[in-house]
């Protein structure tokens, strides 16, 4: 297998649309309700948790998958290198969650999917993340604080968890960490304006009333 064809599978592996399905089975356009994402906090805000939390463990494990299958599959890794190979994987997994060939090219944030893909790459880092976000969240109810905040806290828990490991700084994978951030903050840029404006949801467990 070459690397083309590896990115090429994380990227349609990414781009399976979760909570499009989901909401499908239910019959509901998620596109047409609550926020309008194809992510898993709308598949939770609009369809309850028992259709958002596999939707969620899903997403999550597009990206891991992209990073330990496909990028390890035989002859994937020859032309850039084992770890150079798993990155770009992980991000192509991203980008086609974010821009998904079989959704339209609409699809959700990215964040399921990027914790899936830097839990496989850098699990310390990605578990302190979480707890970052789980706090935040449970603090403020808004999901978009703690998502935010959790990436733009990524590449220094990565910076962190070599340190901690002993090992030299993962330059790569801590740009690579912070280009992600930076694109999450970017596709927030609506959230933010709510959050301003005063007129962000919080999060509920509970259905919204449609």
């Amino acid at each position: 297998m070459t690397a083309l064809l590896a990115i090429v599978l994380s990227y349609l592996l990414g781009s399976i649309p979760t909570a499009a399905i989901a909401g499908r089975l239910k019959g509901v356009d998620l596109r047409r309700e609550g926020s309008g994402n194809l992510g898993a906090t709308n598949a939770l805000r609009v369809l309850g948790a028992a259709v958002g939390i596999p939707v969620l463990v899903v997403d999550v494990a597009k990206g891991a998958a992209a990073v330990l299958l496909v990028a390890g599959l035989p002859g994937a890794a020859e032309a850039m290198g084992p770890d150079n190979t798993r990155l770009v994987c992980g991000l192509a997994a991203i980008a086609g969650h974010i821009f998904p060939v079989l959704a339209g090219f609409r699809g959700g944030k990215g964040v399921a999917t990027a914790c899936g893909v830097f839990l496989a790459l850098a699990p310390l880092a990605t578990f302190a993340c979480l707890a970052l976000w789980l706090i935040l969240v449970a603090a403020t109810r808004y999901v978009s604080v703690g998502s935010i905040a959790a990436a733009a806290f990524l590449p220094i828990a990565v910076r962190l968890e070599s340190r901690l490991r002993g090992t030299p700084p993962p330059t790569a994978l801590i740009v690579v960490s912070a280009l992600v951030a930076i694109f999450v903050v970017v596709r927030h840029r609506p959230n933010i304006r709510r959050l301003v404006a005063g007129s962000e949801s919080r999060f509920s467990f509970r259905r919204e009333d449609r």
